[in-house]
């Protein structure tokens, strides 16, 4: 089932998802400083993220979450309410579980590895000075390795957009966490992109700053020399506003750079836009991703912007070498003790990954900074005769279930756009654009030499989805129950217009289900009949672009119609019924459970 990101109402932050359609203020931070000045308590706040947390189910976000209390202390510490000194007052974010929060648990999803650190993270403690309030902990893929999201030993976050798909990692609880709107940024870590695959996924804007403007100190290491803390929002604005008060130069930390964030830049008169050739870009089979690659390539190019292709194919070595020698020993070197002393507490994958690294030498490391280096050489003319790189965020799509059946190779087509950011030492974006033809969020990256945040968020700013554009409108989940599943005669019908099968289910036990009489093609008729009066009724839910769904109810013959089905999981969602008269005098064949075991069991020349 689709589930739209939550927008943030100024009257009521935390509402239940709205249609995007709906005019709303154009960034969280500022709707939710408008419902702090109309009356909204650091009760009813702290309230509504615990409701919201509570109502959502899903255990694999939050490793840890804050309690009421500790909340409202929160609160209380920051004093009053003045935007000046403390810029985010009273906004609710959510921290990466590879870093530090006093009085919180960090375990890198390892429960074996917890401790309880006496000190915030100084990025932690930066946004909790401007008056930021902490949530609490989230999942991620364990020591930071995965761009999945599924290597954890602890429940996974369902994707915020499609539960079918896997929510993108490695800072996945982070991602699902904004997306699902119970804050309204978070902290990520990105080495190989884990703070934009996930944005991709989750429908989000992931900030990936340059090397060294956010403090590493009080995050658990992966790569030590590629690391950056990452931030998630809903918009460039509120990414933005998050990395401006993070940022700052700390002598704690040997790879700390002096790069303060400067101001979001305007459009410019000219700007160069590198892009990979057409014939050297990897969809792995995703043509509706290449699609909207090439839409939004279009968009950019008619706000006057040249577009460049350029060989991609020194992008795509340099990318192959992260996990490769010196960078595979660096991961190794972060966690020598466990591997070599404890591997049984790791994840499987992640003990297979990290320990490639065993076999590898000296010798191994060194001819990888070599490589590295001249790959470097032979980029640097290229990058320096444009303004910005962009590419596409992800290639294509992964569902949970492409991944359990490989737990590598899906993981590695994630990291095609990504893997070669920070060991070219490039800062990046990646933000929502015009969803595609399926539905499903588009979302490309902009890249930029490094200390450049603040030109590649202006552009970013520019070519985001504006939340208001009717390109935004939410795709329309629709429960079949009869001739348009899979495999039945009026199944075309769906497929036709470019519906997608999301997933099997069965309604609450609310409904009984009748062979209609007198059909062209036999179908049932799906009732309603009041809460324990039916039964559990097995159905299929397809997805549609509101085009789509608008054209499919406009063909649909009577008695049928469309109405809204409660699912056993407590869900709702819209699906075919049946008018009551229609039922009269027809066969009641609820005890079959479902019109395909009805089916199943009636003769071929029945059927």
């Amino acid at each position: 089932m689709f589930h739209m990101a939550i927008a943030y109402n100024p009257a009521d932050p935390f509402t239940a998802p709205a249609p995007r359609t709906i005019p709303m203020p154009k960034t969280a931070i500022a709707a939710l400083h408008e419902a702090y000045a109309s009356g909204l308590t650091p009760e009813d706040m702290v309230d509504r993220i615990l409701d919201r947390i509570a109502a959502l189910d899903d255990p694999g976000i939050f490793l840890h979450v804050a309690g009421r209390d500790d909340l409202l202390d929160q609160f209380a510490a920051i004093g009053a309410r003045d935007l000046t000194l403390k810029p985010l007052w009273g906004v609710p974010f959510a921290v990466k579980d590879n870093i530090d929060v006093a009085g919180m648990p960090t375990t890198a999803a390892c429960p074996d590895y917890l401790y309880h650190p006496a000190e915030d993270a100084t990025v932690v403690a930066r946004l909790k000075a401007a008056g930021a309030i902490v949530v609490g902990k989230t999942n991620l893929d364990q020591f930071a390795t995965g761009l999945v999201g599924v290597r954890s030993p602890y429940p996974i976050p369902r994707n915020a957009v499609d539960p079918a798909l896997v929510p993108g990692g490695s800072s996945s609880g982070s991602a699902v966490a904004v997306a699902q709107g119970i804050v309204t940024f978070s902290l990520g870590t990105d080495t190989a992109g884990s703070g934009r695959v996930p944005a991709a996924l989750n429908d989000l804007v992931g900030l990936k700053p340059s090397l060294g403007s956010l403090s590493a100190t009080g995050v658990v290491p992966a790569c030590r020399t590629l690391d950056t803390v990452s931030i998630f929002a809903h918009t460039v604005e509120d990414a933005y506003a998050a990395f401006a008060v993070a940022a700052a130069h700390d002598p704690a930390d040997a790879y700390s750079r002096h790069r303060p964030a400067g101001p979001l830049a305007a459009w410019p008169a000219r700007l160069a836009v590198g892009v990979p050739r057409a014939d050297q870009r990897r969809f792995f089979g995703d043509a509706v991703q290449a699609d909207s690659y090439t839409a939004t390539l279009a968009d950019i190019a008619a706000r006057g912007a040249e577009i460049v292709e350029i060989d991609f194919e020194p992008f795509y070595e340099t990318a192959a070498l992260l996990y490769e020698g010196a960078w595979v020993a660096e991961r190794y070197a972060a966690i020598r003790t466990i591997m070599e002393t404890r591997p049984e507490i790791l994840h499987p994958t992640t003990r297979l990954i990290i320990g490639g690294a065993a076999k590898l030498s000296a010798a191994d490391a060194f001819a990888g900074l070599y490589r590295l280096e001249a790959l470097k050489r032979q980029v640097e003319p290229v990058l320096a005769a444009l303004d910005c790189l962009c590419v596409p965020t992800i290639p294509c799509f992964v569902s949970l279930d492409e991944i359990a059946a490989d737990p590598v190779t899906p993981n590695s087509r994630l990291g095609t756009y990504t893997n070669f950011v920070n060991l070219l030492d490039l800062c990046g974006i990646a933000v929502p654009v015009a969803r595609r033809r399926d539905g499903r969020p588009g979302n490309v990256t902009l890249l930029a030499a490094a200390g450049r945040d603040g030109f590649l968020a202006g552009l970013a700013r520019a070519i985001a989805r504006d939340p208001r554009h009717p390109d935004a409108a939410a795709p329309v989940t629709l429960a079949v129950a009869g001739a348009h599943m899979r495999g039945m005669p009026l199944n075309g019908q769906l497929e036709a217009l470019g519906a997608r099968f999301l997933a099997e289910a069965t309604t609450a036990p609310d409904y009984r289900l009748y062979a209609l009489a007198g059909q062209d093609v036999p179908k049932p008729g799906l009732l309603r009949v009041g809460p324990g009066a039916g039964a559990a009724i097995a159905l299929e839910l397809w997805q549609l672009t509101p085009a789509a769904f608008g054209a499919f109810v406009a063909a649909l013959p009577a008695p049928m119609a469309i109405g809204t089905l409660r699912l056993a999981d407590g869900r709702a969602v819209k699906g075919f019924l049946v008018e009551a008269e229609a039922t009269r005098g027809t066969d009641d064949i609820t005890e079959f459970g479902g019109w395909r075991a009805f089916v199943d069991r009636l003769a071929p020349t029945d059927r």
